[in-house]
């Protein structure tokens, strides 16, 4: 690998994009590869671009895409990693929930030939620091089932881990294909590798969950009615 391109997208992340932006480049400082930090506002209505650019003389490779409208994540992600120009790209949180240097076995399996590479907290090894709201944690424990089972996905146990990465190839024909412009696009990418064929390998990550996501209950509604959307698309081949 000569290139590796880190894909934050953020929402009103004012508070913490700094946090997290200086841990991904004390990271990425240390390697012996290229690299590129990419960070996409999906219409942040706070002080997110100020903080981003304050930050690029500190910060090599930085770049900022900024969204006037909110889309949703997927949107975002999926604007990002199709201007990325690294030969893996790896999309992650802004809230630094799994750190950037949890890359570093994915980025190994990469080199031994599967184009996505997709951390979990679902295999053994994962750790998880949780403090998330108690109905989170439970349809968190439910939906997997139903995900796995619906979108053909039954051989990937945690689909939702904001922590993934492609290969270029593989990110630039994925990506290309996504439909799902808010949360259900996690499930979205790994249907469309699946289909397409490419390697996929789960690691185990630590996940360190502060319980204040921007997930609501609303968010879990919405992703289970992505997740019938891109059933019916894989019915009726609208992914060729």
């Amino acid at each position: 690998m000569k290139k590796l391109s880190v894909v934050i997208p953020a929402y009103n992340e004012e508070k913490r994009i700094k946090t997290t932006l200086e841990s991904v480049s004390a990271f990425l400082k240390k390697q012996p590869f290229e690299w590129e930090i990419i960070v996409v506002s999906d219409g942040s209505k706070d002080k997110t671009a100020e903080v981003v650019e304050s930050l690029k003389a500190a910060v090599p490779n930085l770049q900022f895409i900024g969204n006037r409208e909110n889309h949703g994540k997927g949107y975002v992600t999926r604007q990002g990693m199709l201007a990325a120009s690294g030969d893996a790209r790896l999309f992650m949180d802004a809230d630094n929930s799994t750190t950037a240097d949890q890359a570093l076995p994915m980025l190994e399996y990469m080199e031994k030939g599967w184009e996505v590479v997709i951390g979990s907290i679902e295999v053994a090894g994962a750790r998880v620091n949780e403090h998330a709201q108690w109905y989170r944690r439970l349809l968190g424990h439910w939906s997997k089932y139903l995900i796995r089972i619906v979108a053909g996905l039954w051989n990937i146990r945690d689909t939702q881990r904001g922590f993934k990465l492609f290969s270029g190839g593989a990110a630039i024909k994925i990506f290309s294909n996504v439909t799902i412009e808010r949360f259900g696009f996690d499930i979205e990418v790994l249907a469309l590798a699946k289909k397409y064929g490419y390697k996929i390998k789960e690691l185990p990550v630590v996940w360190n969950n502060a319980g204040d996501s921007k997930v609501s209950l609303k968010s879990y509604i919405s992703t289970l009615i992505d997740l019938f959307r891109i059933r019916w698309n894989l019915w009726i081949g609208k992914y060729h």
